[in-house]
């Protein structure tokens, strides 16, 4: 079993326990208290670093573990909850979090992770914000149409011109961070070149699975959920059905998908087929959403783009 140190993340403070030792120590959430705590990591025995996914809080300190070469485990806050909760563990605090997490990196063998890149990181502040966005603007929409009011009107109306502005910005500043960006430009052109996938979607993919290219079809589809997970018990044989995995990537190539049953040859071939042999549409799509990310995971690790297999 291997030596772990989790680290919990909060907005101002680093919560550490170091498992062998049974140690909790506190370093502040600045640049002074990372530095800080890499100094006494560096110190350590431990071998994997393990902390959740928390978004702009933990930003730095990836960024810090991997400019020091100091590998690390970023775990879905939902299995470590259920990790906890599976070990009879129900109190929820600071340290008795960054306790269970590392017996969780031990007893589990996390999978080292990389650092995203600044451009990766930008892209998903300015992707989040597009759907933020887009979201205002249909709740506006709506509003607009219940209102007879002329006031509400005209105001509801400069916020729908403002939102569309706000959207063209972030458009041209995605734009901009993917042109900058080699390898981030010619990724995003190999999963454009899919039928079904514009521009929007293969940005959604590169910020949400940006380790596409890098793993088996079994990996890529188990990772975004998208592989189907089989029931038994004795005799008895459930249907299966998909589960866990990244929810945002299956919202991003959903629309993709049913896209690509009518103008993707392949995808649209793969769809009939199902639907011909008695699967419901809904089942066939989430098989067709399968393969767009299999055959996406395939190309970015050849580093070809699509082509249609003649017939």
């Amino acid at each position: 079993m291997i030596d772990t140190i989790r680290i919990d993340i909060s907005k101002d403070m680093l919560d550490v326990y170091w498992l062998s030792k049974h140690k909790h120590k506190q370093f502040a959430n600045t640049k002074t208290g990372l530095n800080a705590m890499i100094i006494w990591i560096h110190h350590t025995e431990a071998s994997l670093i393990v902390f959740e996914a928390t978004g702009i809080y933990g930003r730095h300190l990836e960024v810090g573990l991997a400019t020091h070469n100091i590998p690390f485990a970023r775990v879905n806050p939902r299995q470590a909850r259920r990790f906890c909760e599976g070990a009879g563990q129900l109190a929820k605090t600071d340290q008795v979090d960054a306790a269970m997490l590392a017996k969780m990196g031990a007893l589990l063998e996390l999978k080292i992770d990389q650092a995203k890149s600044q451009s990766l990181y930008d892209l998903k502040q300015l992707a989040t914000a597009r759907q933020a966005l887009i979201k205002d603007r249909t709740a506006a929409k709506a509003r607009l149409a219940a209102t007879s009011h002329k006031l509400l009107s005209q105001q509801i109306g400069r916020r729908l011109k403002q939102i569309e502005r706000d959207l063209s910005q972030v458009a041209t500043a995605i734009d901009a961070i993917v042109a900058a960006d080699n390898d981030l430009r010619q990724r995003a052109e190999i999963l454009m070149s899919i039928p079904g996938i514009a521009k929007v979607t293969a940005c959604a993919i590169l910020t949400e699975m940006p380790e596409l290219g890098t793993l088996s079809s079994k990996q890529a589809a188990a990772l975004a959920g998208l592989a189907p997970i089989s029931k038994q018990s004795g005799k008895w044989r459930g249907k299966e059905h998909i589960q866990g995995g990244r929810a945002s990537v299956r919202q991003a190539v959903y629309l993709p998908a049913v896209v690509a049953t009518r103008f993707n040859p392949d995808m649209k071939a793969k769809y009939q087929q199902l639907v011909s042999t008695g699967k419901c549409k809904k089942t066939a799509i989430t098989a067709v959403m399968r393969k767009l990310i299999v055959v996406a995971n395939t190309l970015l690790r050849d580093g070809r783009k699509w082509v249609e297999i003649p017939t």
